[in-house]
């Protein structure tokens, strides 16, 4: 069993992917290129944008969009600790603060109420300048974006949408990756829409902020290539990661509704049996990972041993506050900082999840959890 299965994705699709790869390799065209152009239309369209800028990773991506906006040393950017190292990694490059704000239990999004709090607290010390909000769209479910757009309005402060795990979610009529003044997202292949390499994308309806991107990415340049106006950064996507991409592209809403329905066979099956993920009315994830909760650190360790013995893979996203991280240590912020993120470190539990998941091996994990619970004495 996988945990994220890309070969069975890849069976289904190979006819159309095989092609896309061996005509890409006759054009003699590799880097950026008609496929590249093509498939920023596309999802451009998708998202409902007016620019999509690609580039190589969705690190890239976060780090293309503060560049637009000269995020540099005295800046606040306010990160929620409970996400993937990236989403903060960029704001120190640029020699930026990330201001850590916890989380939704439920969500697993920024909390709206200690976001304003450590606004409140950053203008107080005047050390540095709140400038940035990134709101990441864990799990494939979008932020609270209505919220979240009234706090940066009252404290002129820009949104960055992290949407790397976000593709395919939506909120009010609204699809991720079109929430922020800046959006980002990753096709890393485990992502919900995924290349087979790396590769991400930045979106926005602002024409200055999309013509910076792509000199940004672009080394730099300013009217061609050898007319280089900034320090940039060489950060393109390669065509043959785009031709993938347009074929999954034109298979994503099917994909969505099947991982749509593996999703509430597991919430159907752990009912009563752990705490599943919560989807408010209104929004849609694109279910980039199924999340549970247990009760403690060592039930949920004990859970995945267990599993792992009987050949189900899990994984912990993640297993420690991005504060604690030792690269980190110089901020000396205490342990009880973001105490919800704290308790979602000791006890969450990524199960397998994926378009191609059958309802018996669904049956087989849930079958596996009720078995561990019934009979754990910890």
């Amino acid at each position: 069993m996988q945990f994220r299965d890309l070969q069975r994705q890849y069976d289904v699709l190979k006819a159309d992917i095989d092609r896309a790869m061996r005509d890409v390799a006759a054009s003699g065209a590799y880097i950026m290129g008609a496929k590249v152009r093509e498939l920023e239309t596309l999802l451009a369209d998708f998202v409902g944008t007016r620019h999509c800028i690609s580039c190589a990773n969705g690190t890239d991506a976060l780090t293309l969009a503060l560049k637009a906006w000269d995020v540099k040393l005295g800046d606040a950017v306010f990160v929620p600790d409970f996400t993937f190292f990236a989403s903060a990694e960029v704001v120190s490059a640029q020699g930026a603060t990330p201001v850590f704000v916890d989380v939704d239990r439920d969500t697993f999004s920024i909390d709206a109420t200690d976001l304003e709090a450590k606004i409140k607290a950053t203008l107080r010390a005047g050390e540095v300048v709140p400038k940035v909000i990134i709101a990441v769209d864990l799990f494939g479910l979008p932020a609270n974006y209505r919220v979240i757009r009234g706090i940066a309005r009252k404290y002129n402060l820009l949104i960055l949408e992290d949407g790397a795990q976000g593709m395919g979610g939506s909120s009010g009529g609204k699809r991720s990756c079109s929430f922020g003044d800046i959006s980002t997202t990753s096709f890393f292949p485990s992502k919900p829409l995924g290349c087979y390499g790396d590769g991400g994308a930045c979106f926005t309806d602002n024409d200055e902020w999309a013509e910076l991107i792509r000199s940004y990415g672009m080394q730099g340049k300013g009217s061609s290539k050898y007319d280089n106006v900034r320090i940039g950064m060489n950060s393109r996507l390669d065509a043959i990661q785009a031709s993938i991409l347009k074929v999954k592209l034109r298979a994503f809403a099917s994909e969505l509704e099947a991982v749509d329905n593996a999703a509430r066979e597991y919430t159907a099956r752990l009912n009563g049996i752990a705490e599943t993920p919560v989807v408010p009315e209104g929004f849609r994830s694109s279910r980039a990972q199924y999340t549970i909760k247990l009760k403690s650190r060592l039930q949920r360790d004990s859970l995945k041993d267990y599993l792992q013995e009987r050949g189900v893979p899990t994984m912990v996203y993640y297993p420690t506050p991005i504060h604690r991280l030792k690269v980190y240590d110089k901020y000396n912020l205490p342990d009880t900082d973001c105490p919800t993120t704290a308790m979602l470190c000791d006890t969450v539990l990524s199960l397998p999840i994926h378009p191609y998941i059958t309802s018996g091996e669904i049956e087989g994990v849930c079958n596996e959890i009720s078995a561990f619970i019934s009979r754990y004495k910890g």
